[in-house]
């Protein structure tokens, strides 16, 4: 399987430019067919919370233009956005398209990050997710979450996700964090960690990227760096379910 993680200079809630950006940066690293292709927390807005501004419903600009990259490139893609439900609730979700251009489904942000303010403006999600990709199970979940293991050991008991991604605008102040913990969350989780962060600022916020493909060893296969750009790795799920078979850890996890 694999994989091609999109580490973004998102431009501050400048939709077109983060489309346009967003493609441009597809078609350099030329995924191969049925890739995974990965786009951070809100890659079209940065992490706003003008809800009124940012936020559409389905069917919106945002998930036509994801949708369209899917079936462009003949890939799979996850990525970030501000959504609106049909109640008029706000939430900030990860959103799944099939390489056919077709939504599979989405997952909403369980945590949101109330120090930042964000519980304020997004309603969390009520719970994990998982989707089929090319043979294995994955399970997004969005930037703060990633503080949370229960959230992961409640879907790795559920579903026995072999992947999981975690999309997000994750600050350089706390960036040792965020490489820890998605390391954290592979070996505890006995799966590949894709973690997709963004570069840039905001007008609150400075990113200095680090975007990771992490094994279940808990080592870094690929990183990003500080830089825009993509980084690109294969999955060996074979020699993964062979580590799962030999050390069963999950087998006595009790949820």
């Amino acid at each position: 399987m694999n994989v091609v993680g999109v580490q973004m200079d998102i431009r501050w809630e400048d939709k077109s430019a983060n489309l346009k950006a967003a493609r441009a940066l597809v078609q350099k690293a030329s995924p191969l067919p049925r890739s995974l292709v990965v786009l951070p927390e809100m890659f079209a807005t940065g992490f706003s919370m003008n809800t009124a501004g940012v936020a559409e419903e389905y069917g919106g600009p945002t998930e036509m233009f994801l949708a369209g990259l899917a079936k462009e490139f003949g890939v799979y893609v996850l990525a970030g956005a501000a959504m609106r439900s049909p109640e008029g609730k706000f939430r900030n979700k990860a959103l799944y398209f099939s390489f056919n251009g077709k939504l599979e489904g989405y997952y909403a942000k369980m945590r949101p990050f109330t120090p930042g303010g964000e519980s304020k403006h997004y309603a969390p999600g009520a719970k994990p997710a998982a989707f089929e990709c090319e043979g294995t199970t994955l399970a997004p979940f969005v930037c703060y979450d990633l503080r949370f293991p229960e959230l992961f050991r409640r879907i790795t008991a559920q579903r026995r996700p072999e992947v999981f991604v975690v999309i997000a605008s994750w600050p350089e102040k706390r960036i040792t964090h965020w490489t820890r913990l998605l390391q954290a969350r592979a070996i505890e989780n006995q799966a590949y960690v894709i973690g997709v962060n963004r570069v840039g600022v905001d007008p609150f916020y400075t990113y200095s990227g680090q975007s990771v493909i992490v094994d279940f060893n808990g080592e870094i296969v690929a990183q990003a760096g500080a830089v825009e750009g993509c980084i690109n790795a294969q999955l060996d799920l074979e020699a993964l379910r062979h580590y799962r078979k030999g050390l069963p850890f999950l087998e006595d996890l009790q949820f």
